[in-house]
């Protein structure tokens, strides 16, 4: 089943995969002497006597149980507690809707309350629990304690600790997530192209020439003016996956975005000169009809639901947009096609586009915490075997038969709806939020796929069942073009002038950039956006992000 935020829980449902053998540290002779000496003890991979670890919860919503299970007891938290001898102690839980989790970690925080063993957090929660005090220097438990597994996940991208990182210290270990996710592509109406006689642009220079005929060749054939070549909504950003970012990319700077200058220090992208060049072509593109005047208020899923109606030509978007925002365009239109491609490059071929770092919050340890080897026994095992599940393996077909995958017809399935009583997603239920992810694994898998025609590894034969063609083809276009993206390069949350002057200057700037591109401001505007950003907070901020970076990037 299809699910509307897949930008969510698509990526998540990869990990319903598992393996077969125990992890546990490096399950070196020296770490079991220490374990013995802390009053505990693995007895092959399984703690024995048994152990408990404390946590709290922020369910997402989409988090469901069957067989009258909770979250605190269910076929995972009984799993552990038989194969590792650890027992899963919930000390609260509640459905993460409106902030529920961080309101009342925040509570429980500011009342001193005891604190479980690990805590996950992301955001202004990280930062308040590592300016609390109370928790340990994970990333030196991480050195000593994690698999080489996980380790080498970690490597992929070592900027992942920043966010959680002060004095030295990093006080939480990311939650891996998969790399690339959030890469757009170029969104084509294949049909229109056909009738149209047009081929997928390389260049913007060809991609204007497509534009133009979605908007003035009457592509849809109903003998009217009523399409536009692109849908995108400004409400939000005008640099993020659903946006522009590629087209200013090709001046050189994303807005939005902190990027690391040739000397080595960041600067804030929104600022730069290529922005101006990039409103210039973009207020062009609206003199000409190309996009509705209605984008500075609209958000992706608006600008989906618009392509879905039959309205525009052309969207930017993750390799899994056709699901959301634009799920409904085939439902509307059974003979509408869609095709993908690499985003156009700009003069010179420079192209240069938005991307997200591969993590999403963090866990954090108690000081308190006697034996944390526990944990990273736990999570261990979860990488050791379920990140990348062996052909034969115990769980190569998911994590619970009958809960997350099933045989139907004597054939494996992981469809929530065809397994009997209804399928749920195990990985909600564990300490690692969405399970053990492996950042390139993902888009590899599906590369995978697209060059030889079928699964090669239970990790493929799942995404198999999962993505339609048209995803595996985008997945190809995401990563052929994986050398021009772009991350943030500031991870470190709020600084001072942030909180003081943030809400301001991100007013201003959107304001500024959509009056020059929809209105009647001159694109020397800009000009002044600049100075005054500066003037009012955005040298200080500058200041306070480059102290944040030296502090981190050594």
């Amino acid at each position: 089943m299809r699910l509307k935020m897949k930008q969510v829980l698509l990526a998540a449902l990869t990990v319903t995969m598992a393996g077969a053998s125990i992890g546990c540290s490096s399950g070196s002779g020296e770490e079991k002497k220490e374990e013995g000496k802390s009053g505990i003890q693995l007895v092959n991979g399984k703690f024995d006597p048994p152990v408990t670890i404390t946590t709290v919860r922020g369910l997402p919503a989409a988090a469901t149980f069957k067989n009258g299970e909770t979250i605190d007891d269910n076929v995972h938290s009984r799993w552990v507690k038989e194969k590792l001898g650890i027992e899963i102690k919930n000390l609260w839980s509640v459905v993460n809707t409106n902030n529920a989790y961080d309101t009342k970690l925040k509570l429980a925080l500011s009342a001193n309350e005891p604190m479980p063993d690990v805590v996950t957090a992301t955001g202004e929660m990280a930062r308040l629990l590592i300016e609390s005090g109370r928790f340990q220097d994970a990333g030196v438990l991480f050195d000593k304690y994690a698999s080489e597994t996980w380790k080498k996940a970690m490597s992929e991208d070592p900027t992942v600790w920043y966010e959680f990182s002060k004095d030295g210290k990093r006080y939480g270990i990311p939650q891996l997530d998969y790399d690339y996710n959030n890469d757009p592509v170029m969104w084509l109406r294949a049909d229109w192209l056909k009738t149209l006689n047009l081929n997928p642009p390389n260049t913007i220079a060809e991609y204007e020439q497509v534009l133009d005929a979605f908007t003035n060749k009457d592509p849809d054939g109903d003998g009217q003016k009523n399409t536009f070549g692109l849908s995108v909504g400004f409400k939000k950003s005008y640099g993020n996956h659903f946006g522009v970012s590629w087209l200013f990319g090709s001046y050189g700077s994303i807005p939005g975005s902190w990027a690391k200058q040739a000397d080595g220090t960041l600067a804030y992208g929104s600022v730069q000169p290529g922005v101006k060049e990039g409103l210039a072509k973009l207020k062009s593109w609206v003199a000409k009809g190309y996009i509705p005047q209605e984008a500075p208020v609209w958000d992706e899923a608006k600008a989906g639901s618009f392509v879905s109606a039959g309205k525009a030509g052309s969207f930017t978007g993750p390799y899994w947009s056709e699901a959301w925002p634009m799920g409904d365009l085939t439902k509307n239109n059974p003979k509408a096609e869609l095709t993908t491609a690499t985003l156009p490059a700009g003069e010179n071929g420079k192209v240069t586009h938005f991307a997200t770092h591969p993590y999403a919050g963090a866990v954090f340890i108690n000081k308190e915490m006697k034996n944390p080897e526990i944990f990273f026994t736990y999570a261990n095992y979860l990488f050791d075997n379920f990140a990348d599940p062996k052909a034969g393996s115990e769980y190569e077909n998911g994590w619970h038969k009958g809960y997350d995958w099933d045989m139907v017809d004597g054939k494996v399935t992981n469809d929530l709806a065809k397994i009997p009583g209804g399928g749920v997603r195990v990985f909600f239920y564990s300490l690692l939020n969405q399970g053990p992810r492996i950042p390139s694994q993902n888009i590899k898998a599906l590369v995978n796929l697209g060059k030889n025609g079928k699964p090669e590894t239970p990790y493929e034969r799942y995404w198999s069942q999962l993505a339609p063609a048209i995803e595996i083809q985008s997945s190809g276009n995401v990563w052929n073009q994986r050398e021009n993206r772009r991350m943030n390069e500031f991870t470190g949350g709020s600084t001072p002038t942030m909180t003081d002057k943030g809400d301001y200057l991100n007013k201003l700037e959107m304001e500024t950039f959509s009056k020059i591109v929809f209105g009647n401001e001159s694109v020397d505007a800009f000009d002044k956006f600049v100075e005054t950003w500066k003037s009012q907070g955005g040298d200080a901020i500058t200041k306070e992000v480059n102290e944040w970076y030296k502090s981190v990037a050594k």
